[in-house]
C-alpha cells in the first residue's frame, strides 16, 4: 500500500461549481471544511465530461500541499429539484410511455450550452435525438462534448425524438 492510498478519504458533498472549459471545479463537503478541487481528468475517469452545479457527489480525496483534491469520483446524483416540476416538453406524453423508455447507447452529435440544447444519435438509428439543457441538468450533467458516449432514454415528443434522461455511458453500465 502506498502513502497516497493510506491518505485517501471518502467524502460526500455537493458540487459548488464545475467549468469543463477551465478543466476544474470545486466540491463542498457535507461535513464542512475547505473547498475540494475536482479536476476534469478525475471526472473523466468516472466517465463524465461535466457535472451539474449542486449535484450530490461522493469522492475520494487526498490532502496535498496545495489543499484538498478529489482523486476519484465514486457516485454522482442530480441536484435536488422541486417535486412535481415537469418539463413543458413532456407534459403531453403519457407517463406509462415515459416509464417504458429504455436506456439506449448514443453519441453526442453537438451540444451548445449557451443555446440550451443539442443533439445525439442512438447507435443504429439515423434520426437525431433532441437534448434540452434542463434534461441534462436534471440528469446531473452540465455540458456535453461532441463524440461523448451516453446512455439516453428517448420518447417521442413535440420536438420529435427527445431525450428524457441522459447518463454518462460508464455510469449506465454500472446500473
Amino acid at each position: 500500500m502506498t502513502h497516497e492510498e493510506i491518505d485517501q478519504t471518502a467524502v460526500a458533498g455537493r458540487v459548488k461549481w464545475f467549468d469543463p472549459v477551465k478543466g476544474f471545479g470545486f466540491v463542498v463537503s457535507d461535513d464542512g471544511g475547505p473547498d475540494i478541487l475536482l479536476h476534469a481528468n478525475v471526472l473523466r475517469n468516472f466517465g463524465q465530461s461535466s457535472v451539474a452545479d449542486g449535484a450530490a457527489i461522493e469522492i475520494t480525496v487526498q490532502r496535498t500541499d496545495r489543499g484538498v483534491q478529489a482523486t476519484q469520483v465514486l457516485k454522482v446524483e442530480p441536484p435536488d429539484l422541486p417535486e412535481n416540476a415537469p418539463l413543458a416538453d413532456f407534459e403531453q406524453i403519457d407517463p406509462e410511455v415515459m416509464a417504458q423508455a429504455v436506456l439506449e447507447p448514443a453519441r453526442v452529435k453537438w451540444f451548445d450550452k449557451a443555446k440550451g440544447f443539442g443533439f445525439a444519435n442512438v447507435f443504429g438509428k439515423p434520426e437525431d435525438v433532441f437534448i434540452h439543457i434542463e434534461v441534462l441538468r436534471r440528469s446531473g450533467l452540465a455540458d456535453l462534448q461532441p463524440g461523448e458516449a451516453l446512455a439516453i432514454r428517448v420518447v417521442e415528443g413535440k420536438r420529435g425524438h427527445m431525450a428524457m434522461e441522459v447518463t454518462a455511458w460508464e455510469s449506465a453500465l454500472s446500473r
